[in-house]
């Protein structure tokens, strides 16, 4: 049963449950926000002595396919804890023969070819407590934190799991992988790997002045760029079974190299400076 309390926290991991499995003391927060429920509870722990809030991306079940999960609630439910700074570990497919099964790549760039998802706050659409959310424009050159990217890739270095720094990140609808068409295209762009889930967490995460560091696992190579029937379902969860492990190892890591919340000068904590959402942030 999910407890009806409030509980505070620091840093937001959206990822499945074995990130979380292992912990000790682990309390679970039901939460409700301005637009719908999140995927799942918060399930909330502690890591190198700072308090962590992880949100199984897909539900604990995984019953939530990507083009399904409610980005917004998600984002929303972790800042309303106290969350400032977000890793979000996610398996993909690799578009360049030198990422192949097995890789660790922190992406510096994102590419959005998603169709049909909600993804932003600033929709002028009045929320239920009457508010009114303005329209305003955030920047998203560059969609990740630098202080996350550094944390993630000093972190992979010291495991001895040397991480890929940097490489773009192209997202697709889903559920379905891509036709080889699609993924010979991406390829061809110069992009580095191809998911499902990693927009739009990031303009998400930087409309709530929320730091967001992506973390990619690559689990195939994408059905163009390789011979052969294409990526299955079955060899991903296999791929990213064998590398879970160590993919938390890393992301444990980072969690403590991260800055205290009051300490953050990037770019992402002044997304919204100068601008008027329009209503208060949680």
């Amino acid at each position: 049963m999910a407890e009806a309390v409030t509980e505070q926290a620091e840093i937001g991991v959206i990822g499945g449950s074995g990130f979380y499995s292992f912990l000790e003391d682990v309390t679970e927060i039901a939460v409700e926000t301005p637009y719908g429920p999140p995927s799942d509870s918060l399930f909330l722990g502690e890591i190198a002595g700072r308090r962590v809030a992880f949100l199984p991306r897909h539900g604990r079940k995984h019953h939530l396919p990507p083009h399904r999960i409610n980005y917004r609630a998600n984002l929303w439910a972790l800042r309303s804890l106290g969350v400032r700074q977000v890793l979000g570990p996610c398996a993909v497919g690799g578009l360049q023969p030198e990422h192949g099964p097995g890789t660790l790549l922190v992406p510096d760039q994102l590419v959005d070819r998603t169709k049909a998802r909600t993804q932003t706050y600033y929709d002028g659409v009045q929320l239920p407590d009457g508010a009114t959310p303005n329209v305003v424009h955030v920047s998203l050159a560059d969609p990740y934190c630098p202080t996350g990217r550094g944390a993630a890739l000093k972190a992979a270095h010291e495991s001895g799991w040397e991480a890929v720094n940097g490489g773009t990140l192209v997202v697709v609808e889903g559920p379905r992988f891509s036709t080889r068409a699609e993924s010979l295209w991406h390829r061809a762009q110069g992009w580095a790997v191809v998911g499902m889930t990693g927009h739009p967490e990031a303009v998400l995460a930087r409309e709530l002045e929320l730091c967001y560091t992506s973390m990619t696992l690559v689990t195939d190579l994408d059905a163009g760029a390789e011979t052969g029937e294409g990526v299955s379902h079955e060899e991903v969860l296999e791929v990213f079974a064998a590398n879970v492990g160590r993919l938390r190892d890393v992301l444990f890591d980072a969690v403590g190299r991260l800055p205290a919340t009051a300490d953050r000068d990037c770019l992402c904590a002044g997304a919204l400076a100068g601008m008027d959402p329009g209503f208060e942030l949680p």
